[in-house]
């Protein structure tokens, strides 16, 4: 019998963050229809059980990712970390990989699908355009950077994209570098200062880690951005569904 019910995706949140927004997550992939579950990391043990239930997982953003979870000291550019988050998302990912769920990470889910894999991080980027958010007008919100990536042919990124390059959104002050990629990880997308943009885990059957920032309206909002935004939403999506017919 054919399962028609839509795909269940549990959607990390944590902390509150100047411009992020939990339901941007959900809002994108709602529009291809598939369900967000929230995991909040108060829910220990009953968050990865939930997981249990769901066809996919989404890795969200954050604060910065404890430098003891990859074996360095805290560089006093970092501020602010959350531990209890960090090893919550280690075993929600650890999980997802097991089960061979669908996974799409952004941001800080970016750099722990990395470090959760044995990769470390550039603590701090020390030349910061085009990579860095910038205050609004307001003085209070955040406004992003913008830059081009470079997108590797013949990957999952390549096959989404239809490109060879993307125009992304940028908020990050920490970055994956080359040399800093966890062993059995492919660097998908690459930007200037030799930022690791993409990485993809091809002992999966679908696997995205994204620097950038796809679920804000900035993004998925715009035509001219579909690719590197609405379009990869769908694909995961779509990634998923094919779970509840399997």
């Amino acid at each position: 019998m054919i399962d028609n019910r839509p795909p269940r995706v549990l959607i990390t949140r944590a902390e509150e963050v100047v411009g992020e927004r939990w339901e941007d997550y959900a809002v994108a992939i709602e529009r291809f229809g598939a369900v967000p579950v929230t995991a909040d990391l108060q829910m220990g043990d009953a968050g990865l059980r939930l997981l249990s239930s769901c066809e996919g997982l989404m890795v969200t953003a954050g604060v910065d990712i404890d430098p003891q979870r990859y074996g360095e000291p805290q560089s006093d550019r970092v501020s602010e970390v959350n531990s209890e988050r960090d090893a919550f998302e280690e075993s929600l990912l650890a999980t997802a990989r097991e089960k061979n769920l669908p996974i799409l990470a952004i941001c800080r889910g970016h750099q722990i699908f990395n470090t959760s894999r044995g990769g470390t991080l550039l603590q701090h980027l020390e030349e910061r355009e085009p990579h860095r958010a910038r205050r609004g007008a307001d003085g209070e919100s955040i406004a992003s950077g913008w830059h081009d990536v470079a997108v590797a042919p013949g990957s999952l990124l390549a096959q989404i994209t239809k490109s060879s390059s993307i125009r992304v959104n940028s908020r990050h002050h920490q970055a994956v570098l080359t040399s800093t990629i966890a062993p059995g990880l492919v660097p998908t997308g690459t930007a200037e200062q030799d930022v690791v943009e993409a990485l993809e885990d091809p002992r999966l059957s679908w696997a995205l880690s994204i620097q950038w920032h796809p679920e804000r309206p900035e993004m998925l909002e715009n035509e001219s951005l579909r690719n590197s935004s609405p379009d990869i939403f769908e694909a995961f999506v779509a990634a998923c569904a094919a779970g509840t017919r399997s």
